[in-house]
């Protein structure tokens, strides 16, 4: 599937691709909901409904990964939230010997997210997997979330790379379309985010199951 004499880096997304997207889909869809019913003294079902248009509004741009602006916009506590029911964080399989095979064919491995850097600390706190990267890079930093177009570019101030020798492996479509149209030269999808959910539609992308399938060597 990947022609690893052609990559010099590896982008990897975290969550869904890296990590059980059921922890985040499980924190948004029912915690966040609960927890908001109760502080504002309303039922379950209103406060979906409140949720689901703030979130719609929000969807795909740097705001729907902030934990700050959830925050702020829920008045929860989101990180502290988030820390309990961290128990969740799980590490989808393989991933851990796919680094370490990465690493020993010479790849640099750049861990590429949209997440926010509290939810970074606390998922590479739970799951030790920064040891693997030589860059954590938060698009929180760049200032544009992975799904806008010149976020690519702006990436290359921050990670010198060369599009042409770069395989990014990510769950989500619009992220891996804006990659596309910058020129990374191999890109692959996944297609089962969340274990618990079914596996998605990956659209024009070849995808795995497994990073068994792609693993170096």
């Amino acid at each position: 599937m990947l022609d690893w004499s052609r990559i010099d880096s590896v982008f990897l997304d975290m969550d869904g691709t890296l990590l059980d997207l059921y922890y985040d889909n499980y924190f948004w869809r029912q915690y966040v909901p609960e927890r908001y019913a109760e502080a504002r003294s309303i039922a379950l079902e209103a406060a979906h409904a409140d949720l689901a248009m703030r979130y719609q509004q929000h969807l795909g741009t740097l705001q729907w990964y902030c934990v700050d602006f959830w925050s702020n916009e829920l008045q929860l506590d989101i990180a502290a939230l988030k820390h309990e029911v961290q128990h969740l964080i799980a590490v989808h399989p393989h991933v851990p010997a796919f680094l370490q095979a990465a690493r020993a064919a010479g790849k640099r491995i750049t861990l590429v997210t949209n997440a926010h850097h509290k939810s970074l600390t606390l998922k590479m706190q739970r799951t030790g997997l920064d040891v693997h990267f030589d860059a954590l890079i938060s698009s929180h930093q760049i200032g544009l979330a992975k799904e806008h177009p010149a976020f690519w570019e702006k990436l290359q101030g921050v990670e010198a790379f060369d599009p042409t020798r770069t395989v990014l492996v990510d769950d989500s479509l619009p992220v891996l379309r804006s990659a596309q149209a910058y020129g990374i030269a191999q890109l692959v999808a996944v297609y089962q985010p969340d274990s618990r959910d079914t596996r998605k539609d990956v659209a024009e992308f070849q995808a795995i199951d497994s990073f068994l399938q792609i693993m170096p060597g």
